[in-house]
């Protein structure tokens, strides 16, 4: 894991990560009462007592960057060279990353109780988590002496990126306390995979261009995880090495005028690398020959990472998982009087705890039968504007999605990628948009057992009790009239 900033830019760009979306918000798919655990996955009546994904992966890939050097940054990845024209030099430009990252491969669900009406479900799932900023130079270094006019430079190199990966294994609990009201849980315990985090406070560069030559010195600090002693199987598995955990916790209500709140607090939760960790506060210069030879990447790449990985110590220490807190609130319309034409806004705000994202989605799904088509438009603290497209086939007992959050932004990526080799190598200036950026996601899963019926006319499964959350309900509340 000894990558630097500099080539972690270019190489988010073709890495698959998984992420967040809001489209599934009121789907009563079973990914989304995974990730919004007051949602609902069955419906007394009408579906199966058990939901499954049968191991078949549900995913959503989601990354942006933006700044002068998204040309630079999809050239060098889809064309092989550097068009560094948009990049300036000497100005503070900076250039930032975004990725969230979460893939389900377990998700399994059960209907526990029609008289409680509660559900409990387990889950494993792998999430990555990756943000950071960096300077038009630190991309420009690796094309040479293109963009640099002069021969010393100071603090043009002072950037920051973080990531970490994990696994999660959860445990949910749904209850409908009241006919208004559900209650929500999901607990989990992770099992960090790798964790970095590098910042460079002080950097400078001097050039000899008459000798091919440069002097690149860098000051700050590096946190990293450690995976000495273990073999490729323990690498990736789930362990006790780098143990955390989490929690998420949902809630709905439906008020006198049919609109459903939903409020969540979602993976809130630390984990704990281990004392084999290193830290490194780093301090020195590089020698770097054959600068603008054709192994430049690669002697660059040594060159910074012999810099940020020097001196390290061994200790342990923690890092927080990205969590968010949710608010929405949606209506549904029937459009039609036999009730297959529906129309369910629902309007979302998205706050994370520990960084400065924030998100406004409107989600707006159009269901027509077992057909849902949704439209997405979504707008963040970046000032960067999104449109998304869904859709979803969902009967009583088996689902499938697929779609994009950032629609524009994913056709574009694709479209540049596509032309690959075929675009001239030369340093041209372009006119860019805010950002660059992709979104895709794809999801299936399936109800099967004994239909759930209620318990007035229950043949199958026991009536059982009020859940626990329903019964302190009672014990504080009376009994609710509604219920």
């Amino acid at each position: 894991m000894k990558k630097t900033l500099f080539v972690w830019c270019f190489i988010l760009i073709t890495v698959k990560v998984f992420g967040q979306q809001f489209s599934q918000y009121n789907t009563g798919s079973l990914y989304e009462s995974f990730e919004n655990p007051a949602q609902r996955a069955f419906i007394p009546d009408t579906t199966k007592q058990f939901a499954f994904n049968f191991f078949i992966p549900n995913f959503n890939a989601n990354l942006y960057f933006t700044g002068n050097g998204q040309e630079a940054l999809k050239t060098r990845a889809f064309s092989a060279y550097y068009n560094t024209a948009n990049l300036v030099t000497g100005q503070n430009a900076y250039n930032r990353v975004n990725v969230n990252a979460n893939a389900y491969t377990i998700m399994f669900k059960v209907f526990g109780s029609e008289n409680g009406d509660q559900e409990v479900g387990f889950s494993l799932n792998t999430k990555a988590e990756a943000r950071g900023f960096g300077t038009d130079e630190s991309i420009a270094l690796f094309n040479g002496f293109t963009n640099f006019p002069a021969n010393s430079y100071t603090n043009i190199f002072n950037d920051n990126i973080f990531y970490q990966a994990y696994h999660q294994i959860g445990f949910t609990y749904r209850e409908q306390v009241t006919k208004k009201f559900a209650f929500g849980v999901k607990l989990s315990a992770l099992s960090g995979l790798t964790y970095r985090k590098t910042s460079i406070d002080q950097s400078s560069i001097s050039f000899n261009k008459a000798t091919d030559e440069a002097t690149l010195t860098l000051q700050g600090t590096n946190m990293s995880n450690s995976t000495a002693g273990q073999t490729h199987k323990q690498q990736i598995l789930p362990s006790f090495r780098n143990p955390g955990a989490s929690i998420s916790i949902g809630t709905s209500y439906i008020d006198e005028s049919g609109y459903k709140w939903q409020g969540n607090i979602k993976d809130l939760g630390f984990i704990h690398w281990s004392s084999q960790s290193e830290t490194t506060s780093f301090s020195g210069s590089e020698h770097i020959a054959g600068f603008s030879s054709t192994t430049r990447e690669n002697t660059i790449t040594h060159g910074l990472d012999s810099l940020t990985s020097g001196g390290q110590v061994k200790k342990a220490f923690n890092s927080y998982t990205n969590g968010r807190a949710e608010l929405s609130v949606s209506k549904s319309y029937w459009m039609d009087d036999e009730e297959n034409f529906k129309f369910t806004p629902t309007l979302i705000a998205s706050k994370e705890l520990f960084y400065n994202g924030f998100t406004m989605a409107l989600v707006a799904p159009v269901k027509i039968g077992k057909h849902t088509v949704s439209l997405t438009p979504s707008y963040n603290e970046l000032k960067l504007l999104n449109l998304g497209l869904q859709y979803m086939f969902k009967s009583a007992n088996s689902e499938f999605f697929i779609g994009s959050e950032r629609l524009m932004a994913t056709g574009n990526l694709i479209g540049d990628a596509a032309k690959g080799s075929s675009k001239s190598q030369t340093q041209t200036e372009i006119t860019q948009g805010s950002f660059s950026g992709m979104d895709f996601y794809m999801g299936i899963s399936f109800k099967f057992g004994q239909t759930i019926e209620r318990r007035l006319n229950s043949s199958t499964i026991p009536t059982g009790d009020k859940g626990f959350i329903g019964k302190i309900w009672e014990n504080l509340f009376h009994k609710d009239k509604n219920y």
